[in-house]
């Protein structure tokens, strides 16, 4: 009996899967580097760029743009447009139609 093999669609979707999160992970230790490394300490001791403390800069303000460009390029660079619906197998005359073969199938 032959194995069936797992559908190309299926590992785009894991590999999309896994630079999502990783993408986030990114994103939060941004975030928490510069929130809490550069806010930890005495208010009174803050430096600020544009009137905001400069841990709240450089963790929000900076980093929201930069974490959408880099998003941009990832969905860019690696997501693919996969079809959804399923692939026709290769059948002979005396087979089934595509048409044929899905009904009773609840969608």
């Amino acid at each position: 009996m032959k194995k069936p093999t797992q559908d190309w669609r299926f590992a785009q979707a894991n590999k999309e899967a896994l630079l999502s999160l990783g993408a986030y992970a990114l994103y939060f230790i941004w975030w928490f580097v510069f929130g809490y490394g550069m806010g930890d300490g005495d208010p009174e001791q803050y430096s600020y760029v544009w009137g905001m403390p400069e841990w709240f800069f450089y963790s929000c303000i900076v980093g929201y743009p930069l974490i959408t460009v880099f998003l941009w390029g990832v969905l860019r660079f690696f997501f693919k447009e996969v079809p959804l619906d399923d692939e026709v197998p290769d059948t002979d005359e005396n087979e089934l139609t595509s048409a044929d073969s899905n009904k009773g199938n609840i969608a």
